[in-house]
């Protein structure tokens, strides 16, 4: 499955990345790719070590004329988002990646790929094998746990590195270079619930919400995306409204950092009440699908009877506060910067919905590149879901990174990629959570940029790498090493 991969150039990335995607690396199981990296340095003979939350640092030399630069922390992260299509069958706990080519792009069959951040660490491996490329000492720094709490980068203690200037190679588009991101908190809300026996003479259904894009919830949350959660949402209040349905269970969304693609949900109506219930849910579902078609043109709205009837439905004051409850509560972009133009300020994703067996739990990500506004939403979220019965908690809060435009080693970047590729990149901060903000706490003076290949559909089934890309970012990269300033 990997071997078309490996026949592509630069071959010294596309073999590390075929490597990489062989072993399952998901957030807070990072074991086996831990020891992995580990055996990775040790076969090089470089001084090779992790640190007691589990990142990997390899330390390299510098080739011969550049022991006068400053030494570079090369930085990405080990572990991935898994996402994937409902009717793929897949254990991301087991099983490696299946890869594909596809014109310029390098996908996954119905699974997330990996690229983020996986063609970061392939990069850097590549740049600690190398023989023949010039650079100053190199650390490389693989952090463990980025996608669901950036644990990895928080827990790392001062005086671990040395490096004076760090590239973090997890940025997405091949002609940007970032110098600031957002900041994100988790919000959870809780709460329990009567179940009720389901009342005599009713029609049993299941609501399916799935074809959407998904996408990165902070980079992709201006797109305009579905959220399947919400969609769902409207769906069961206005039944509820209107011919008093009664939820049995719902399942929508994944991962904090994915905008949800598909919820699915267990109803019951009276039995009088099923035709017209059928005819009013297919008019919603008609709307809906008209609203979203020009970003979600695979939408798909389904209502299916089912020849088993739930034994317990929610009882009616907990479901009318849970629906009122998310049908309040913000989605999407809450404010644009007001200092960058284009650029999303703050925002929240409800990426998770699960009602059963007596219990609600609701998961968002909150973003903002300014934390009193980051914590103005979450608060707003915390008094939405109170007000709906739910205990609400705050958690793996984390920093933006401010952006600093006199960087030194931006200007090198700016000078390198116009001698490269006659054009001007653009110079952003984005609306994801890079670790450069939480890494600078504990090495205030570190010089940080981040940048890297055009990745498109991250979080989601839809992930893709331009392989084309890949070989100007090592390009790149690799001249950028050759005029780090200094010492």
């Amino acid at each position: 499955m990997s071997e078309p991969i490996r026949q592509l150039e630069p071959f010294s990335i596309w073999n590390n990345f075929a490597n990489l995607n062989a072993i399952p690396r998901p957030s807070k199981k990072e074991d086996k790719i831990i020891r992995f990296m580990l055996d990775f340095g040790d076969s090089l003979g470089l001084e090779t070590f992790r640190d007691r939350i589990g990142n990997v640092i390899i330390i390299k030399p510098a080739t011969r004329g550049m022991e006068d630069r400053k030494t570079v922390t090369l930085q990405s992260h080990l572990d991935m988002v898994h996402q994937k299509n409902a009717d793929i069958n897949f254990d991301f706990n087991r099983q490696g990646i299946q890869m594909f080519v596809d014109g310029d792009w390098v996908r996954a069959k119905g699974t997330t790929l990996g690229a983020d951040n996986g063609i970061g660490v392939a990069t850097i491996m590549a740049l600690m094998e190398s023989t023949d490329i010039p650079h100053p000492r190199l650390e490389a720094l693989f952090t463990i746990d980025e996608e669901t709490g950036m644990t990895g980068a928080m827990a790392l203690e001062g005086g671990v590195l040395q490096g004076e200037i760090l590239l973090n190679l997890d940025t997405e588009e091949d002609d940007e270079i970032d110098i600031g991101c957002a900041g994100g908190i988790d919000v959870t809300a809780t709460r329990g619930y009567n179940e009720k026996p389901v009342p005599r003479g009713v029609t049993a259904y299941k609501i399916e919400v799935n074809g959407l894009q998904g996408g990165h919830s902070g980079m992709d949350i201006h797109r305009g995306l579905g959220n399947a959660n919400k969609i769902m949402n409207r769906l069961l209040y206005h039944s509820s409204e209107q011919y008093h349905t009664r939820i049995s269970e719902i399942e929508g969304g994944g991962l904090r950092n994915a905008i949800p693609r598909e919820s699915f949900a267990k109803i019951v109506v009276d039995k009088s009440q099923a035709e017209n219930f059928e005819i009013t849910f297919e008019t919603m579902q008609r709307q809906i699908v008209k609203e979203l078609q020009i970003n979600e043109p695979n939408l798909q709205i389904r209502l299916h009877g089912l020849k088993t009837v739930p034994k317990k439905v929610m009882g009616l004051g907990a479901q009318e506060k849970l629906l009122k409850g998310i049908y309040a509560a913000h989605n999407g972009v809450y404010a644009m910067s007001a200092a960058i133009e284009g650029l999303t300020e703050t925002s929240n994703n409800i990426a998770n919905v699960e009602v059963k067996n007596g219990q609600i739990q609701i998961g968002c990500l909150t973003r903002s590149s300014i934390d009193s506004a980051k914590m103005d939403l979450a608060y707003a979220l915390r008094a939405t879901f109170e007000l709906a019965g739910c205990k609400v908690v705050f958690q793996g809060n984390y920093p933006g990174w401010q952006p600093n435009p006199n960087s030194e080693i931006l200007k090198v970047l700016v000078k390198k990629y116009r001698s490269l590729f006659n054009e001007k990149p653009e110079v952003v901060a984005c609306h994801a959570g890079l670790e450069c903000g939480i890494l600078g706490q504990n090495y205030p003076d570190m010089d940080m940029i981040s940048y890297g290949p055009t990745i498109k559909g991250a979080h989601s089934p839809d992930e893709r790498v331009s392989i084309s890309s890949v070989g100007k970012f090592w390009s790149f990269t690799k001249e950028i090493l050759k005029d780090i300033p200094k010492k």
